[in-house]
């Protein structure tokens, strides 16, 4: 009598090796949180200071709320943006808003461009000649548009109607031109200060784009026999395409929020009020808390829109640069 014996199949090591351990199967979900429960109290501070305010914002822009008519109070619907789309206020402040942020962007982004090719070659006291020009971007806004206000456009003692009598004196005529700046051209003393303020950022940024260019590219151009505006327009430009772009939507998003300047220079008048500072005037000085609502809601969703074609610039950008 024959015993059929059937083959046990050998058994393989676990793949990793013999040693490795078989992981259960709850403890990734409880290793991710473990390692995600210390983010969760800034989450809650980031969700408290920023979400929550917005959502009272966006239930307050529906709402019928006017301090100076208590009585008056409740649900109001889509009234309140109608108002504001219709508002010609509100179409003139953002007329204002697209020239300003249009003017202080572009002018910003040329006068960055010929200070970073300046500074991305090598000459003495570079260091110190870059830390002066950074210096505008590090002043409080508020204490910026102070200091063009009093120590620059002043008409009586301020430095640009000083400079332009000490031109003259120097030609013999004692009748320079001292105008009052803020009065005469005041959206461009507004784009002035902005100006000076936002070059800086301009400039950091393409410095970083120059400082990113291969030099051999560069090097074997020059020994070809190309010359530095060849360069520029075929290597150089074409290389800070996406930092351009980078730095135009950046400023953007920052200089459509300004209030400083144009609260600083002008409180709003001659034709100067942007958006936030139209915003202001309808919640501090007529007190119609749903409509300064549904007006800051229309200024968050255009901002949204500028953010989040930076965000998209920056992403293309890393994959570019990226091996």
């Amino acid at each position: 009598m024959t015993a059929s014996l059937t083959a046990e199949p050998p058994r393989t090591a676990p793949r990793g090796g013999p040693h490795r351990a078989t992981r259960p199967t709850g403890s990734r979900p409880r290793g991710a949180w473990a390692r995600r429960a210390p983010l969760l109290p800034a989450l809650v501070f980031l969700i408290a200071v920023t979400q929550l305010p917005f959502v009272a914002t966006l239930v307050i822009s529906f709402m019928r709320w006017n301090a100076l008519a208590p009585a008056d109070r409740g649900f109001g619907g889509l009234a309140n943006y109608r108002s504001a789309l219709t508002d010609p206020t509100l179409r003139s402040s953002l007329l204002t808003t697209v020239v300003l942020t249009s003017a202080v962007v572009l002018t910003s982004l040329l006068l960055g461009l010929g200070l970073a090719l300046l500074l991305d070659g090598g000459f003495p006291g570079r260091g110190i000649v870059r830390t002066l020009l950074i210096a505008p971007f590090l002043i409080v806004p508020a204490a910026s548009a102070l200091l063009w206000k009093h120590a620059l456009y002043n008409a009586s003692y301020g430095l640009v109607n000083g400079s332009l009598t000490w031109i003259w004196g120097l030609f013999g005529s004692d009748g320079a031109p001292q105008p009052d700046w803020m009065s005469s051209l005041p959206l461009v003393a507004v784009e002035v200060s902005l100006i000076w303020q936002w070059t800086p950022f301009m400039m950091l940024i393409l410095l970083a784009g120059l400082q990113s260019r291969p030099p051999d590219i560069v090097e074997a151009a020059h020994v070809d026999g190309a010359g530095t505006w060849q360069v520029f327009r075929h290597l150089t430009f074409p290389h800070l395409r996406r930092y351009l772009e980078l730095a135009a939507l950046l400023g953007s998003i920052y200089v459509v929020q300004n209030f400083d300047a144009v609260f600083t220079l002008t409180s709003g008048g001659l034709g100067t009020a942007n958006l936030p500072y139209t915003v202001y005037e309808t919640f501090y000085r007529a007190h119609d808390y749903g409509q300064a609502s549904a007006e800051g809601v229309l200024v968050v969703i255009c901002s949204m829109a500028i953010a989040t074609l930076a965000l998209r610039t920056v992403s293309s950008l890393f994959r570019e640069e990226a091996p």
